[in-house]
């Protein structure tokens, strides 16, 4: 089984790229972040006519998030159950025996803001929620744009980013309170080149420079984690005319 998680800054711009990938890797689920698209407008004909199947919740201009499967979803959550939400952030879906959730984290901004503030109270939400949902789910697989960077290795420059959003101690305590549900960062579960990162700012030349941080995560249960064989960031895709700015991440596993 390949799943892949993937925050395409605007599906709209990026459907061609989003397909060609799909039809080039093949992955079983394919989870979506910022699509930026309302729900009537997303191109779920156009993603069935190469054979994947589309959950999704989205707004315009904003968020967004989607699940692209070979198999059609069952028992699909669109929110945090009991978190007041007008942000469409999560989408949830089982696919035979495994749970899938596609997550788009806050941002944050800047430590000083609300929208940090925000952050830090959808973070909790969020693991209450899976607390749940591994109790119900012993393959369980969340993927997506979490906005931190868990360690100083997943950042270009860890002095620059000390105590800034995406790198704050608060984000790191609640990516660590994550793991602690029993989930294991699948990326770390192998040997990987220094400075590996998935997204890169559109600025000052940072992708080319590799300033960038790893805050794209594919976290699986312990049932998904023992039989996971590789993880890797497919940074081709970010060398693209007009790309995103996060690359593919892939978790291949013999479940």
């Amino acid at each position: 089984m390949k799943l892949a998680t993937w925050n395409v800054n605007s599906l709209k711009v990026r459907l061609p790229q989003v397909i060609d990938w799909l039809q080039t890797n093949q992955p079983d689920m394919l989870c979506l972040q910022e699509t930026k698209l309302s729900d009537e407008n997303f191109p779920a004909a156009e993603i069935a006519a190469i054979g994947y199947e589309s959950v999704f919740i989205g707004q315009k201009t904003y968020n967004g998030v989607a699940i692209l499967s070979k198999q059609k979803g069952s028992e699909i959550i669109t929110a945090i159950p009991g978190f007041e939400d007008e942000q469409k952030r999560v989408v949830a879906a089982t696919y035979g025996d495994v749970r899938v959730i596609s997550v788009y984290v806050p941002n944050g901004d800047t430590v000083e803001s609300e929208k940090y503030q925000y952050k830090l109270r959808w973070l909790p939400a969020l693991t209450g929620w899976l607390r749940q949902e591994l109790k119900n789910h012993q393959k369980l697989a969340i993927l997506g744009d979490f906005n931190i960077a868990p360690e100083d290795r997943d950042v270009y420059d860890p002095q620059l980013w000390q105590g800034k959003v995406l790198c704050s101690q608060p984000e790191r305590a609640a990516f660590g309170d994550l793991l602690q549900l029993g989930l294991t960062d699948s990326f770390r579960l192998f040997e990987q080149a220094e400075k590996s990162y998935t997204w890169w700012d559109y600025r000052m030349m940072a992708f080319r420079l590799n300033r960038g941080l790893r805050i794209d995560h594919i976290l699986l249960s312990n049932a998904l984690a023992s039989v996971c064989t590789s993880c890797t960031v497919d940074k081709a895709i970010r060398k693209l005319e007009r790309p995103s700015d996060h690359a593919p991440v892939v978790a291949e596993l013999t479940a």
